[in-house]
C-alpha cells in the first residue's frame, strides 16, 4: 500500500529533513507517525502527496512508483488519498454541504451523485443536521468532522491525517480519533501524524517514531 525505500530529503541550503527512511504500510493498517518538531513529519506528508520530491530513494503509494508519476497525473493520483488537516481548510463562504460537494465536483461527479453521497457521508460523521451551517457556526470538533467527511467522500484507499487533533480540546480530540478508528475498521488504511502521545499510546496502534529525520523505532500495535 505504502512503501519507502531508503528515502532521503535534503532541502536547498543543506538541511536534511529525512535520512535513509524505510518502512512499509499494509492495506488496512492504522499507523501513527510521531516525532518532535523538526523530526521530518511534515516532509514525509509532503513526499507521500508528491508535493515535493525525495533527494534519493523511492516511494510507492497504491502500487505506484511516485518518481514515475508525471506532473499532469498528480491530481488523479491524489484522489486515492484523503487528507485531513490540522487547520481544517474549509471554504468559509460555503455551507457544510457545499464544502463536501466541492470535492465531488472537482472529480466531475454528477448532481445526482452529489445529492446521494453528501447526506450519506454527513450521517456517517454525525453531522446530518448541520448541512446548512457554515464553518464559523461549527465547533472545532464539528469542523474537523466536515474535513474528514470531505476526505472520505471520494472513497480513497488511504486517509492521511496531519495533526488532526492539533486545534481541538481533549474531548473532541478523542472523538475524532474514534471516528478515524471506525473508518479504519471499515477497511481504509489510516496514517495519523501527531504529537499527541497520550492518544497514541492509549490506542495501541503501530507507531513510527522520527527523530531529526531518522526513523528510530517501529513499534507494532495490538490488533
Amino acid at each position: 500500500m505504502i512503501s519507502l525505500e531508503n528515502v532521503t530529503k535534503v532541502y536547498p541550503g543543506g538541511t536534511t529533513a529525512l535520512e535513509g527512511v524505510s518502512f512499509s504500510v499494509e492495506e488496512g493498517e492504522f499507523v501513527f507517525i510521531v516525532g518532535d518538531s523538526g523530526s521530518g513529519k511534515s516532509t514525509l506528508v509532503s513526499l507521500l502527496l508528491k508535493e515535493i520530491e525525495p533527494t534519493s530513494g523511492e516511494i510507492f503509494v497504491n502500487e505506484r512508483q511516485l518518481s514515475r508519476i508525471r506532473k499532469k497525473q498528480i491530481p488523479k493520483f491524489r484522489r486515492n488519498i484523503g487528507v485531513v488537516f490540522q487547520d481544517f481548510r474549509l471554504l468559509s463562504d460555503r455551507s457544510v454541504y457545499d464544502n463536501i460537494a466541492f470535492a465531488l465536483r472537482v472529480v466531475g461527479a454528477s448532481t445526482g451523485t452529489i445529492r446521494r453521497k453528501v447526506p450519506t457521508i454527513l450521517s456517517m460523521v454525525g453531522l446530518a443536521e448541520k448541512y446548512r451551517s457554515f464553518p464559523n457556526e461549527l465547533s472545532g470538533g464539528e469542523q474537523q468532522r466536515v474535513g474528514i467527511a470531505r476526505a472520505l467522500i471520494n472513497k480513497p484507499k488511504i486517509i492521511l491525517a496531519d495533526e488532526p487533533t492539533g486545534n481541538l480540546d481533549a474531548g473532541n480530540a478523542w472523538e475524532i480519533m474514534k471516528l478515524l478508528e471506525e473508518i479504519n475498521q471499515n477497511g481504509t488504511t489510516v496514517l495519523v501524524v501527531t504529537h499527541n502521545l497520550e492518544i497514541v499510546h492509549a490506542m495501541k496502534k503501530r507507531i513510527l517514531t522520527l527523530k531529526k529525520g531518522i526513523l528510530i523505532s517501529d513499534e507494532p500495535g495490538e490488533y
